[in-house]
């Protein structure tokens, strides 16, 4: 299939049904495409060729996305039978069977082919560590992909496979969609739940999805995957209907607020700066209400608050490895800020993570508080162009000085991951070098809905389709 990397996942599901191709045709397109472009990009991490090739031969369950390639992040949810190393030199476990979540992208149809780069522990906004190695950007390999999933995006980008499994903590999903130009939307919390076979890792603070080239991809994903199970721990209002339907109907007059507001009341690059306003621009000649507010949170006080709990979150998380690895990591095993976390985590007193939990949670109703007068908030989510390779390096730095970058780089992001509300990234720009620029656009908690007619709206008054990076089909 010359023209494979043309489609989008659902365009590839209808050649299935109309049986022009074969499941196992497009598997050999995908791998043709991993072998050609993983020497540079660095993007698959783990090839699960025989079992793709078997499964696409078999009977495949008729869901909007039969057929079609597919990517898994090597972080968390399990697959039978292949390896699970979170991007870490400490972990290899071999997984007996799928996770939940897992058992839900089999049941869209989609033919799960490997494992994407993720950064050790998912901790950092790029996909570069010491066992998996940097991951880079199909638009210039010289840049970083974004992280944590940053594999993902950029095998998506790429035209290896046309969406692929994603997960967001602190911006994992939102930073490399940026990155790479791509569409991720970290859901609303628990909408995609992977109980009840996998412990409730983060409470809730890290979701799963995918990213896509296309606004209707990640709405069938979600049609398919996000639905309620029983002893989810926080299910969200249910859909007022399927968001395929959503992306066809018009979002109406939106009131949006937009902002560059940053933690450190430092200026955004001005190219970031001027195509945030440009953005407003074409918000406002869509006939949106628009307007320059920021949330007036004290983003400072929000990220702090985490701390305690985030830290000894990492520890438990850890200690449960631990237990399936049978033995404790050595300190060379792990990267210098992946130590420096789980030492602080093992020091947190209870009391302390109790009132790192509340303090987090009243500082949310602030963040919730600024949404009941708008509909959506816009701001960027990069504060700088997408970095070169390097820049952000959890291997060499100092964990210190690469929460300093990050904290640079990614100021926007957090805040609704603390709140679980739904938050989009979209292509709208490039910048002088040619790299994308994304745009971020949070609704209120659990109104996936308004997002999604938006994002289809902005898709066709102002398309991404066409833009091709150096490294694509």
């Amino acid at each position: 299939m010359d023209d494979y990397s043309e489609y989008d996942g659902l365009g590839l599901a209808e050649l299935v049904r109309k049986k022009q191709v074969t499941p196992a045709e497009l598997v050999e397109a995908a791998i043709e495409r991993i072998e050609r472009h993983n020497p540079t990009l660095n993007a698959v991490v783990y090839k699960g060729y025989d079992d793709a090739r078997k499964w696409a031969a078999g009977d495949l369950p008729d869901g909007p996305f039969k057929g079609v390639p597919f990517l898994i992040k090597d972080l968390g949810i399990q697959v039978a039978g292949w390896p699970r190393t979170h991007g870490s030199r400490f972990a290899n476990v071999v997984d007996a069977e799928d996770t939940g979540l897992t058992r839900r992208y089999r049941q869209s149809g989609v033919v799960p082919l490997g494992k994407t780069n993720t950064p050790e522990y998912g901790i950092t906004g790029t996909a570069e560590g010491q066992r998996l190695g940097a991951c880079r950007n199909p638009w210039n390999p010289d840049h970083i992909s974004g992280g944590s999933s940053g594999g993902a995006a950029a095998a998506v980008a790429a035209g290896i496979v046309p969406l692929a499994h994603a997960s967001d903590g602190l911006g994992s999903i939102r930073i490399p969609a940026a990155c790479c130009g791509l569409v991720g939307l970290k859901v609303t919390r628990d909408r995609n739940p992977n109980l009840p076979d996998a412990f409730d890792y983060t409470l809730g603070n890290v979701v799963d999805h995918v990213v896509t080239r296309t606004v209707r991809d990640s709405a069938a994903m979600l049609d398919a995957t996000g639905h309620p199970e029983p002893g989810s721990p926080y299910p969200p209002p249910p859909k007022a209907r399927p968001y395929m339907e959503e992306i066809e109907t018009s979002p109406g007059r939106l009131r949006i607020a937009w902002s560059w507001e940053t933690p450190s009341g430092r200026p955004i690059n001005p190219e970031i700066q001027a195509a945030l306003e440009a953005t407003a621009d074409l918000l406002k000649g869509l006939g949106h209400e628009v307007f320059e507010r920021g949330l007036g949170i004290d983003y400072r006080a929000l990220y702090a608050s985490r701390g305690p709990a985030a830290a000894a979150n990492f520890a438990s998380g850890m200690e449960r490895l631990i237990a399936e690895v049978g033995r404790e990591p050595e300190e060379d095993e792990l990267e210098p800020l992946t130590w420096s976390i789980l030492k602080a985590g093992r020091r947190q007193a209870g009391a302390d993570v109790m009132r790192s939990l509340q303090d987090t949670r009243m500082l949310n109703r602030r963040t919730l508080a600024a949404f009941e007068d708008i509909d959506v908030y816009l701001c960027p989510v990069l504060g700088e162009p997408v970095p070169e390779v390097g820049f952000i390096d959890p291997v060499n730095l100092e964990p210190k000085e690469v929460n300093r970058r990050q904290g640079r780089i990614y100021p926007y992001t957090p805040p609704f991951n603390y709140s679980g509300q739904p938050s989009i990234s979209l292509p709208l720009h490039m910048d002088a070098k040619g790299l994308p620029i994304g745009m971020m656009f949070t609704a209120k908690y659990a109104d996936e809905a308004t997002l999604f007619r938006l994002a289809a709206q902005l898709e066709k008054e102002a398309p991404w389709k066409d833009r091709r990076p150096a490294i694509y089909g």
